[in-house]
């Protein structure tokens, strides 16, 4: 029996007749009775009697309906869930982010998408650089969000913005809390490494080898969260993001901008072959609405 079949035969077999099942799947009688037709066809046996007046199911179609039963109540729920799907109403977003967005931008994006979309489901993981490519082809996400993500084959980037980079700087360093640090500054500095660390460390690398500024260092870590404590127990200075600055906030510890200011862009990554979903995609602009205005 084809699917067009069962529902037909559900629907007479629930309505009693012709009319009512033409009535209940917004089709003709003709359709009906030609569909019904056709399944016993197939099938080789009849699935209706009529006694005085009344369509009444033979023994075989009574042996079917508890198969037949649980098979459109399966078929009403994917509907359901498609309608659901389309409006935004339910669903999974499947996210893989970068530690630093997990300070504040996911959890206020999150908040605000869920007053417009409160049965909306979200499984988050913090992941780096690189182990993106992996979690992408193994799908163990279905969309990464990273700093200047690198250019993976088969893989579709999707700019959500720039996030600027600061330097962290123990409350004493100066005289004065400046504002804003100019590269040469940082000579004078024991700066803390974290060149290894992905994007904002490779950019910064590259900004002061361009400018032919040399820093000493004798510490050298490999995630932001532990560099700002370090800054924050006196032991130097660091680069760092501003959503991870925000996020590691510290009243023995100084915030400047870095002269001239420095950028890092932020990416949305997803299969080529997997185009996001609706959920997905209406969940973007929400990041990009949480992120710090320059």
């Amino acid at each position: 029996m084809r699917l067009r079949h069962i529902e037909v035969f559900h629907a007479i077999y629930s309505s009693g007749s012709i009319t009512a099942a033409a009535q209940l799947l917004h089709i003709s009688q003709p359709a009906v009775s030609k569909a019904l037709a056709h399944a016993e066809q197939q099938l080789g046996f009849a699935l209706f009697k009529r006694e005085k007046g009344k369509l009444l199911p033979t023994a075989e179609a009574l042996s079917l309906i508890p198969e037949v039963e649980q098979l459109n109540r399966q078929l009403h729920s994917v509907k359901a869930l498609a309608q659901n799907l389309q409006r935004h109403d339910e669903g999974l977003i499947d996210l893989a982010i970068t530690p630093a967005l997990g300070f504040d931008v996911i959890p206020r994006a999150i908040a605000n998408f869920s007053q417009h979309y409160p049965k909306v489901r979200f499984r988050v993981q913090t992941i780096h650089n690189d182990e993106a490519m992996r979690a992408l082809i193994e799908q163990d996400c279905e969309l990464a969000l990273l700093f200047a993500s690198p250019n993976y084959p088969n893989v579709s980037a999707i700019g959500l913005g720039d996030v600027e980079i600061k330097v962290l700087y123990p409350a004493n360093t100066w005289n004065s809390q400046p504002a804003s640090v100019g590269l040469s500054e940082l000579a004078a500095q024991n700066l803390i490494a974290i060149w290894d660390s992905g994007p904002v460390g490779q950019l910064l690398w590259q900004q002061l080898n361009q400018a032919g500024v040399e820093t000493s260092s004798n510490l050298q870590v490999d995630t932001y969260f532990v560099a700002a404590k370090m800054v924050a127990e006196g032991l130097g200075c660091c680069t760092i993001d501003a959503l991870s600055a925000t996020g590691n906030s510290d009243t023995r510890v100084g915030t400047a901008r870095l002269e001239p200011p420095l950028f890092v862009p932020l990416r949305a990554l997803h299969l080529t072959t997997k185009p996001l979903n609706q959920l997905s995609q209406a969940f973007l602009p929400f990041v990009q609405q949480a992120l710090p205005t320059l």
